[in-house]
């Protein structure tokens, strides 16, 4: 696979996220509403697409919880799988929750749903009382010391180097800045503002084609891969690909993140994938 630009996902590539936003979202929801969803639920929405960030995944969550309270909506990975046929994303959940569920069930369910107060518990959770303060300009919901700390390092110092030393390397992330700076400095890869796209940076979020068709343009690149570990990072990259006609892009799965083993890799295919590799460290060796 020759390339001239590299661009790479945080969450799943460079850092492991299951015991920090993964589990932020469980107790999140746990915590306002006494009941929650396993990592498989999580994973089925991350499937679904249109949850760019994990904020998005607890709101869903959060409705399916109070959803079936009132009523039979099916399991998690039913509801996922007809969200994705609406197009995926939060709307989407709601949406097919609402199909499931009469009128007033499904106004009840939206009453009781709290974005706000979830987020306020997810950012606690996550960033801990310390940084809480420090990010998010107020006090934390309670005293927490933070599952951001327990953000193991994927990524290997020497591949960083190989890819930085050959490629123009960039960042398309989820994230909100703050948090993707922390992850960066960690994960000992320094990007350039112009070479990164988080949160922050743009509405509409993977799999819109935006971020990664700029980049491309700022790289003046002529082949771009983009390495990440959910279906919709390499939806990504297909949808950038479909959309510059200047330019090639390949979608790379990476199976340190949900999607793992050959269940992973088949998903990965199907959604389009050019390669799939077991760790963001295989890159050196795949890219030419």
């Amino acid at each position: 696979m020759q390339v001239d630009a590299v661009v790479l996902d945080i969450d799943g590539v460079l850092v492991d996220v299951a015991d920090s936003y993964r589990r932020a979202v469980v107790e999140s929801v746990e915590r306002v509403y006494g009941d929650t969803i396993g990592d498989d639920g999580i994973q089925a929405l991350k499937d679904a697409g249109g949850f760019n960030n994990d904020w998005l995944v607890t709101d869903a969550a959060a409705l399916y919880v109070l959803a079936t309270r009132e009523g039979d909506v099916g399991p998690l990975s039913s509801v996922a799988e007809a969200a994705a046929e609406r197009g995926g994303g939060l709307d989407a959940v709601e949406a097919t929750l609402r199909a499931r569920l009469t009128d007033d069930a499904g106004e009840r369910v939206v009453e009781a749903w709290d974005p706000e107060r979830l987020r306020e518990v997810f950012q606690t959770l996550y960033l801990g009382s310390e940084l809480y303060r420090e990010l998010e300009d107020g006090e934390p919901a309670f005293d927490a010391p933070g599952y951001i700390h327990d953000e193991p390092v994927l990524v290997e110092e020497a591949t960083l180097a190989a890819l930085d030393e050959r490629y123009a390397v960039g960042v398309v992330t989820g994230r909100p800045a703050a948090e993707a700076d922390i992850a960066l400095e960690r994960a000992g890869l320094s990007v350039a503002d112009e070479h990164r796209f988080t949160m922050d940076d743009w509405d509409e979020g993977k799999p819109h084609p935006h971020a990664l068709v700029t980049l491309a343009e700022r790289f003046d690149a002529e082949r771009v891969a983009f390495a990440g570990d959910t279906l919709d990072d390499v939806r990504t990259a297909g949808n950038a690909d479909a959309a510059d006609d200047e330019r090639v892009y390949y979608g790379v799965g990476i199976l340190t993140g949900g999607l793992t083993g050959e269940s992973g890799r088949r998903a990965f295919v199907d959604a389009g994938a050019s390669a799939v590799v077991e760790s963001v460290n295989d890159l050196s060796d795949l890219l030419s």
